[in-house]
């Protein structure tokens, strides 16, 4: 049943991703790849929300934390736009990247277990 609970939560995560991405980064004029930063963080504060809430079920959290989340976030992708950030001689953009998502990841994480824990 869980890996059940699993692929369905990918089938929802995965597209909203992909869709999520494309809408934030058409709407930069940007080389910083805002989209990715964006599933990114969105993710760790579902999964930090699914990890302070102790009251779920094991179905619900691997719904949820790991089928949903694990489909919206993208560490391959992070790392490949950081890479061609750096192969293109973009710096100032693959510092900030590798950062700032650093930041948000951990900071949206921990507002959302303690937003899970106040549930």
């Amino acid at each position: 049943m869980i890996a059940l609970m699993v692929a369905l939560g990918a089938i929802v995560g995965a597209p909203a991703r992909y869709l999520t991405d494309r809408a934030v980064q058409r709407a930069h004029a940007s080389r910083m790849p805002w989209g990715t930063l964006t599933v990114n963080a969105a993710a760790s504060l579902v999964l930090g929300v699914v990890g302070g809430a102790t009251h779920l079920s094991p179905d619900v959290a691997a719904l949820v934390g790991t089928g949903f989340c694990g489909a919206l976030s993208t560490f391959s992708t992070f790392s490949f736009e950081t890479v061609r950030l750096a192969d293109d001689r973009e710096w100032f953009h693959a510092v900030a990247n590798v950062l700032i998502s650093l930041l948000a990841g951990l900071g949206a994480v921990t507002l959302g277990f303690a937003l899970g824990a106040a549930t």
